[in-house]
């Protein structure tokens, strides 16, 4: 009778768990080391000293993790496809931000290239093993700054986490910005601390010791 109960008590403890909704949560990169890949945004043209000021620098500042720039001025998506294999080999990042786009819409370049080589750039990040945040730019026309719908798509795609909202939040106000299209240091700022809260949302980041329990 008691080998019953027991047997019982086991197949219920089973039914329990079976039935708890299964949570997916990701996981941070095995590899600290962040590749912040881009243009002028990411090199952080627009300040005095790029090196220090730039959104990727401040972002490394924050996190307590290696943070690469590699944002190379007046690049296009097509060009940035060319590179961004060697950069991978070269630094075997745990995650990569992607903000990539806004030669190409200032060039009046076709968004479907545009949309095809953020593709390819995704598919070669996500072949490499690393994790990627997607970083939306806007469209900069006379009627706003709303990003472009092709991000969201993309994201949507690919599954991948999307900040949308704080390149057209930052263009927006005029202390934040240093030309109608790139910001100030305070902007870059601006843009590190939102992408570290979204980093950290998405659980896209290495514990570091004094934010352990």
């Amino acid at each position: 009778m008691l080998r019953i109960l027991i047997l019982l008590v086991l197949i219920a403890g089973v039914m329990t768990w079976w039935k708890r909704p299964f949570v997916s949560r990701s996981q941070p990169p095995s590899d600290p080391k962040i590749l912040a890949f881009g243009d002028s945004l990411t090199y952080g043209f627009g300040t005095r000293h790029p090196e220090t000021q730039s959104y990727p620098a401040q972002l490394q500042r924050l996190t307590g993790q290696p943070v690469i720039n590699a944002g190379i001025n007046g690049e296009t998506s097509g060009e940035g496809l060319q590179r961004i294999e060697s950069l991978l080999r070269q630094h075997h990042p745990g995650l990569v931000i992607l903000c990539l786009g806004g030669n190409d819409i200032l060039q009046r370049r076709s968004r479907q290239e545009l949309k095809a080589n953020l593709r390819r750039i995704i598919l070669r990040v996500r072949s490499s093993g690393a994790k990627l945040l997607l970083i939306a730019v806007p469209d900069f026309g006379l009627l706003g700054l709303d990003p472009l719908p092709l991000y969201r798509e993309l994201a949507h795609e690919y599954s991948l986490p999307l900040e949308e909202e704080i390149l057209p939040e930052v263009l927006s106000q005029p202390s934040l910005k240093s030309d109608p299209i790139h910001p100030n240091a305070r902007g870059y700022r601006q843009m590190a601390e939102r992408i570290y809260r979204k980093l950290k949302e998405e659980g896209l980041l290495q514990t570091k010791r004094n934010d352990a329990p």
